[in-house]
């Protein structure tokens, strides 16, 4: 029989899960969503209005008819707004979570097997990163480096990597002293090998749990910074964009505020109950066979 990796045990277990395959649905149709909305914007098509375009004429104009979200003080469409900002949003939160993990893997797997004087030094700058609160920490380098797309990707991922290192830099210290890991030290491998070959497939499990976790984190840190007019700047639309503009509104308008709202929400929820089943997943010692 053959055995199962820890990521196929923690699949099999997470599809097993009510919670997980509702959750999973759930982020499939909203990464479905922006994906099919940035293949056609790339192609120049609009589903179902052009996001940018204005109309005073129809301003502020409430849910129903052609504008199925209603439409914002300069008539732009809400519903194709919304869509559009799905696929910023979601693009924040993926690329900035890529950035994340990659640095994060790297010095957690180095502080870990190496250890000594390599890991003290590695995990107190760690620990002086994690000193500052890591959103005001975003909200300072984007506002003295200029508000837009790339800064604040850049700037997400290279503040939010601590938690990972620590992480991973945890499962190295278990890992490295196992049986064959030190067969493959006896045969001669190189430390960078036996990182990536050896070590690191064993620990890929928590390290996908913390990057599913990492997206909605990401996401959210987007929406504020937008709403704050640090993030991505008009006309492009993200979801934290959108209720700047509505909250001037609130009162006459509440759809500008509610509907990109839920979408955030939404979005967040899946990502956190796909996070936290796979987490329970990987963490599960022992099942009923």
């Amino acid at each position: 029989m053959k055995t199962e990796t820890p990521v196929q045990r923690t699949l099999r277990r997470f599809f097993r899960n009510p919670v997980g395959v509702v959750s999973f649905g759930l982020v499939a149709v909203v990464i479905t969503v922006a994906a099919s909305v940035a293949v056609l914007s790339f192609f120049g098509w609009s589903i179902p209005f052009d996001p940018n375009a204005t109309n005073l004429e129809a301003k502020l104009l409430p849910p129903g008819g052609e504008h199925w979200l209603g439409t914002d003080n300069l008539g732009r469409d809400v519903f194709s707004r919304i869509l559009q900002g799905s696929y910023i949003s979601l693009s924040v939160g993926f690329i900035a979570v890529f950035v994340s993990l990659s640095i994060g893997v790297v010095v957690g797997a180095v502080s870990g097997y190496l250890g000594g004087w390599v890991d003290n030094v590695l995990m107190r700058a760690v620990d002086a990163i994690m000193c500052f609160p890591s959103f005001f920490l975003i909200l300072t380098v984007v506002a003295m480096l200029g508000p837009n797309i790339v800064n604040v990707i850049v700037v997400i991922g290279l503040v939010s990597w601590t938690g990972t290192a620590r992480l991973v830099r945890a499962e190295f210290l278990t890992l490295r002293e196992t049986e064959y890991v030190r067969a493959a030290r006896c045969l001669g491998q190189g430390n960078w090998k036996i990182i990536f070959r050896h070590i690191l497939p064993n620990a890929a499990a928590p390290i996908f749990v913390t990057a599913v976790l990492g997206i909605p984190d990401a996401i959210l840190a987007e929406a504020g910074l937008s709403y704050l007019g640090f993030g991505v700047q008009p006309p492009q639309a993200t979801w934290g964009n959108i209720i700047t503009d509505g909250k001037v509104y609130i009162l006459d308008a509440w759809w500008l505020i509610v509907f990109p709202g839920l979408a955030i929400f939404l979005s967040a929820l899946g990502f956190y109950l796909v996070g936290d089943s796979l987490r329970q997943a990987a963490e599960t010692r022992s099942e009923r066979t």
